[in-house]
């Protein structure tokens, strides 16, 4: 089932690799390639395969060992040639000397004294047995059942891994867009800022020609020009960085997206489902159940251990010589309970049960403080509302503010400092929406973060 299972997830990633996207992506698109393509993500799938293999290693213990053992010796030894002798069920008195004894007893002569020579002095001997032993935990005192149980909570927390690396992924794609979004809205904005330039530049030369205007009017509009185009250039140069780093994620070449509106909507969720779906609180939970399986495994060393065992064999000095009449069995039990230790497992009962009580002590500090964090994010977010709302109203009056100076300018009602000022404050108003907009967007999306939301 298993191999069935990896080609099945084999098939379907090639399957997602071969799938074309256009040349421009779309953010849902972004979102399904980080989670088949993104490495990092499939470095903690191999992680959470084998925390599975891990948890399977300690289910497994419950079912016992099962071992062919052959062993195939030769040995002139007088303890190992009788010993294989009666393995094989083939000694005889013969092997006690018992020949040699009656020899001298019908000689007249019997000899109690001298060591017989057939027994201590035997000639080789071929041994080959074959064994098939079967081994068997009955009882543990609950500590395989707790190893196993931490076994599948360790798998939990892989797969919590995981969830947690793929949130941050998707935040980074998220964020990566909307910030892309709002760097093409400045340049945009910066652009017709530059046309405005561009045609003051041009009002300037032509009142240069007429005497209504001097020379250094014409170099402050045109230093200005040069500003804004640096602005430009820096902002392009940032979306190049963004497309290497999309690049990055997705584990392929990203050259142009689809960016989404500039604003993200205020999600709706209780701080109660907040604490239930975060992956932190989820991982602290995960590492409580953990230690509390770690006070029951500790607690099995006051039990006594039971063990089992059965074994079938074979003897002969051929290989399955004489099989079936040289058969045997052996069938046992084992109970190991250790009594006394210097209290060293009262020592570390006490000391499981105290990180149990601190780990449950964590969780609840980490509840307390992913409730602070959400207030935090949510009052900055409402701030940062607040500043948008204002700063596009400043905007808007900077802007009309630009036009009325550069209609006075015309009429020499205004100097060239002036104007320049003036759009100085409109660029200025421009470049601080783009900053707090781009600090929503970011604390919105920490906000869906910690939720475990937005997939």
């Amino acid at each position: 089932m298993k191999k069935i299972v990896g080609l099945l997830s084999a098939t379907m990633i090639l399957f997602a690799n071969s799938i074309t996207y256009p040349d421009s992506l779309s953010l849902s698109q972004a979102l399904e390639i980080v989670k088949s393509d993104n490495l990092e993500i499939k470095v903690a799938e191999f992680d959470k395969e084998i925390a599975t293999e891990e948890s399977d290693i300690a289910s497994g213990y419950n079912y016992g060992s099962l071992n062919l053992i052959q062993d195939v010796a030769r040995s002139n030894d007088a303890g190992n040639v009788f010993g294989f002798k009666l393995a094989s069920r083939e000694a005889t008195f013969g092997d006690f000397g018992a020949q040699e004894f009656m020899t001298n007893f019908l000689a007249g002569h019997p000899d109690y004294v001298t060591p017989p020579k057939d027994l201590n002095y035997p000639a080789d001997h071929n041994f080959f047995q074959s064994k098939l032993k079967y081994e068997v935990a009955l009882f543990t005192g609950f500590k395989i059942s707790s190893y196993k149980n931490i076994a599948e909570a360790m798998k939990k927390m892989k797969t919590l891994d995981k969830d947690q690396l793929l949130n941050e992924k998707i935040y980074q794609i998220r964020k990566s867009y909307y910030d892309m979004a709002l760097l093409k809205d400045a340049v945009k904005n910066l652009n017709i800022i530059l046309n405005n330039i561009n045609t003051l530049e041009n009002m300037t030369k032509s009142m240069i020609k007429e005497g209504y205007a001097k020379n250094v009017d014409l170099l402050e509009v045109q230093a200005k020009k040069g500003n804004v185009e640096r602005l430009v250039n820096q902002m392009t140069s940032n979306e190049k960085l963004l497309y290497h780093y999309l690049s990055f994620l997705l584990n392929r070449k990203v050259t142009s997206i689809e960016t989404p509106y500039q604003d993200i909507k205020m999600p709706s969720i209780s701080d109660t489902d907040i604490i239930t779906n975060n992956i932190d609180i989820q991982k602290a939970s995960t590492g409580l159940d953990i230690r509390k399986n770690m006070v029951t495994a500790e607690q099995s060393a006051y039990y006594p251990t039971i063990g089992a065992f059965a074994e079938v064999s074979t003897a002969d000095n051929t290989f399955l010589g004489n099989a079936d009449d040289h058969k045997a069995y052996t069938v046992g039990a084992r109970l190991t309970w250790n009594i006394f230790n210097g209290g060293i497992d009262s020592s570390s009962v006490q000391k499981a049960r105290i990180e149990s009580l601190k780990t449950q002590t964590q969780v609840e500090l980490a509840k307390k403080g992913i409730v602070l964090q959400v207030a935090k994010i949510k009052t900055q977010i409402q701030s940062y509302d607040d500043d948008i709302a204002s700063l596009k109203q400043e905007l808007k009056l900077a802007d009309q503010i630009y036009k009325n100076y550069e209609a006075r300018y015309r009429e020499q009602l205004a100097s060239m400092s002036d104007v320049i000022i003036k759009q100085s404050e409109q660029i200025e108003k421009i470049l601080q929406l783009q900053e707090v907009r781009n600090k929503r967007n970011e604390r919105i999306f920490a906000l869906e973060n910690i939720s475990n939301g937005d997939k």
